[in-house]
């Protein structure tokens, strides 16, 4: 999803540090990302997708995953863990966005950062699964990005391929009734499967020498 997240990154405003740490409104970061817009779509309609709310430090020389964020609200205080990409899973607490809580960053003041979402499919953690049940998320991410982003979505690209990311060389075979289609990883250890509608039709079984730990929902 890096186009789309760099697509959003430069549609939105950059938050600037505030004084003695505090960062941003919970409500802010909620509505920016439109974290409120995705989970209030029926479960249906997401079911094959989840969501990331990625920050995105200006200066090159802050790594993403250095970046400390906590959440202080009434109740005391839940920081939001990042990946070393700097994306976390963040769903809306509406108490929080009641009470106008606030997130704090280790950044020091001056620092900013941009914020984006990113999508991944939902991968069943088995060595197989049916083809729409995860290409599905392909046509989902389209329409949700449609219905979340409303006016920003024309800066988004569409959604073309699942790139299946592994932690060592792996293989994927589709098992479709024409044949079966072998895929084996790159360099990086990905597999970059473009969604083939018949095959979605279909709904072939899909095997895989093991899970990917992750797959991302792109428009390569």
């Amino acid at each position: 999803m890096k186009k789309l997240a760099i697509a959003l990154l430069c549609a939105l405003p950059l938050l600037a540090c505030a004084e003695e740490r505090e960062w941003a409104p919970y409500k802010k970061i909620i509505e920016t990302v439109k974290l409120d817009k995705f989970y209030s779509l029926p479960a249906a309609e997401r079911d094959k997708l989840k969501v990331y709310a990625r920050f995105t430090p200006v200066n090159k020389a802050i790594a993403p995953g250095s970046l400390k964020l906590t959440v202080v609200h009434a109740d005391g205080k839940s920081p939001l863990v990042l990946d070393e990409q700097g994306r976390t899973v963040i769903v809306p607490t509406e108490k929080w966005i009641a009470e106008d809580a606030k997130i704090w960053t280790n950044q020091p003041k001056g620092e900013k950062a941009g914020i984006g979402f990113d999508l991944v499919a939902v991968v069943p953690e088995t060595a197989q699964w049916n083809y729409a049940s995860v290409m599905g998320s392909v046509p989902q991410a389209n329409a949700a990005i449609d219905k979340v982003a409303g006016a920003l979505s024309l800066f988004a690209p569409t959604m073309k391929v699942v790139i299946f990311k592994f932690r060592k060389p792996a293989q994927l075979t589709v098992q479709a009734k024409g044949g079966e289609k072998r895929y084996a990883t790159d360099a990086k250890h990905q597999i970059k499967l473009k969604l083939d509608k018949a095959l979605l039709a279909e709904n072939p079984l899909v095997t895989v020498s093991e899970p990917p730990y992750e797959a991302e929902v792109d428009g390569e």
